[in-house]
C-alpha cells in the first residue's frame, strides 16, 4: 500500500496532484537559497501570527510552502511521497486537494487563536497530518473489514502523533488541527453511501 514501484514517470502519471505538491515545495526551497529573494519569500511567507492579526491573510496558506531548513524539507516531502498517492489514489484528485488544502489552512488557523502573537512557524506537516487524518477516518468506517489496512495504518497514527510531542520545535497545535480537519473531511469522502455514489 505504501511501497512505491513505479517509474519515476509512472509516479507523475499516476499522482499528479502529490506531484506536484512535491515540486512547489522543492522549487519554493531553492528559490529560499538565492540572496536577497530567498529572505523575501520567507519574511512574506513566515506564519507569522502578529502580521496576520494585522490583516496579512495570505500567511494561512503560505506557511504550508515553506521550510525550516533541508531536514525539514525532506522528511515532510518524503511523508507525501510515500503516504500521498494512495488517498490521491482513492478519493481521486479534487479530493485529495480539499483535503491537503484545508487541513493545512485549519492547521495555521488554529495555531493562530492557539498560539501567541510571536509565535513564528513553516512547514507542511499540518496538510500531511490531514493526509494521515484523512486515513483515520478511513480505518474508522473499514477497520474490521480490512484488517491488514488497519495493521499497516493505526501504528503509523500512533507513532505520528506520539513524536509530535516528542520532537523539539514542532507545531503540535498544527500537526493535531491537521489531523482533525483530515479526519472530519474523510468522514464524509469515506461515508460507504458517498463511496456507492462515486461508483454508479
Amino acid at each position: 500500500m505504501f511501497i512505491r514501484r513505479e517509474s519515476f514517470s509512472e509516479y507523475l502519471r499516476f499522482y499528479p496532484v502529490v506531484s506536484t505538491l512535491i515540486a512547489i515545495n522543492v522549487l519554493i526551497h531553492i528559490l529560499s537559497w538565492i540572496p536577497l529573494l530567498g529572505l523575501y519569500i520567507f519574511n512574506y511567507g513566515v506564519g507569522a501570527n502578529f502580521l496576520i492579526a494585522e490583516g496579512e491573510w495570505w500567511r494561512f496558506i503560505t506557511p504550508m510552502f515553506l521550510h525550516g531548513g533541508m531536514m525539514h524539507l525532506l522528511f515532510n516531502m518524503f511523508s507525501l511521497f510515500l503516504f500521498g498517492p494512495e488517498l490521491e489514489r482513492l478519493t481521486g484528485k479534487v479530493r485529495f486537494i480539499t483535503v491537503y488544502a484545508l487541513s493545512g489552512i485549519f492547521a495555521t488557523i488554529a495555531t493562530y487563536f492557539l498560539q501567541p502573537p510571536s509565535y513564528l512557524h513553516v512547514g507542511a506537516s499540518g496538510a500531511i497530518f490531514g493526509v494521515f487524518g484523512a486515513y483515520g477516518a478511513l480505518l474508522y468506517y473499514g477497520g474490521r473489514a480490512l484488517p491488514q489496512l488497519r495493521q499497516i495504518l493505526l501504528p503509523i497514527l500512533v507513532i505520528s502523533v506520539i513524536m509530535t510531542f516528542l520532537t523539539p520545535n514542532v507545531n503540535a497545535t498544527a500537526h493535531i488541527a491537521g489531523l482533525i480537519t483530515g479526519f472530519i473531511i474523510g468522514l464524509g469522502f469515506f461515508h460507504p453511501k458517498r463511496i456507492v455514489s462515486w461508483r454508479k
